[in-house]
């Protein structure tokens, strides 16, 4: 459920509040908007994203970046296309935190797109140990590029469930066929298996269903 779209038995899976996949026309964009306690995940699959906010900060957001904005107490935000002849696509995920009220702040990182050729690369966690991007949430994303014919397999702890959103191509999962734009939740297994039917690349989350 986001915006215009209500459905009570699909508004969060655990912690997982939204996934958005948008797409922007040149010079276009989403102008100054309120952002309160929430942990929002940008990830840009084309072109480049410009951004700015009420304390100052502004940057760009780019193919194989992981930003996280933790909107906390408050702050405005707008994101633009950058670009005024291509066309921008992202992903926008946002997780409710497991605190209210913090600072807002960010954190960006590159991840090479050779770090998750036919694995599931970790580039969000709630442990900071993991050296990855941090979220202020029990929750997990991963990104996978596969090839044809790659088998996966994914173990789940108890008390978690697993989101599997594919970006691109066909994937089995737990041999239920899934395409582009499809998603999968898998809840009370203790493990997941992907099989790559076609070059896939999919979106990965491991959040605590004790939410």
């Amino acid at each position: 459920s986001f915006g215009d779209y209500y459905n009570p038995e699909n508004i969060n899976f655990g912690p997982l509040r939204v996934l958005n996949d948008d797409t922007v026309q040149p010079t276009a964009g989403f102008p100054t908007h309120r952002h309160r306690d929430m942990e929002i995940v940008s990830i840009v699959t084309k072109g480049i994203m410009a951004h700015r906010d009420s304390t100052g900060s502004e940057g760009t957001i780019r193919v194989n970046d992981i930003q996280r904005m933790t909107a906390g107490s408050g702050i405005m935000h707008s994101e633009f296309n950058a670009s005024d002849k291509e066309i921008l696509k992202f992903y926008q995920i946002w997780f409710i935190p497991n605190q209210q009220g913090l600072s807002p702040s960010y954190e960006q990182l590159t991840f090479e797109q050779e770090e998750r050729k036919n694995k599931l690369l970790l580039i969000v966690s709630g442990n900071k140990e993991d050296g990855v991007v941090f979220i202020n949430q029990d929750a997990k994303m991963c990104l996978g590029d596969l090839d044809k014919g790659i088998d996966i397999t994914h173990n789940i702890n108890p008390k978690r469930g697993v989101y599997l959103h594919v970006v691109e191509g066909e994937v089995s999962v737990n041999q239920t066929i899934a395409n582009a734009g499809d998603a999968v939740i898998v809840t009370d297994e203790d493990s997941i298996n992907i099989i790559a039917q076609k070059p896939s690349s999919i979106i990965l989350f491991d959040v605590t269903m004790d939410f």
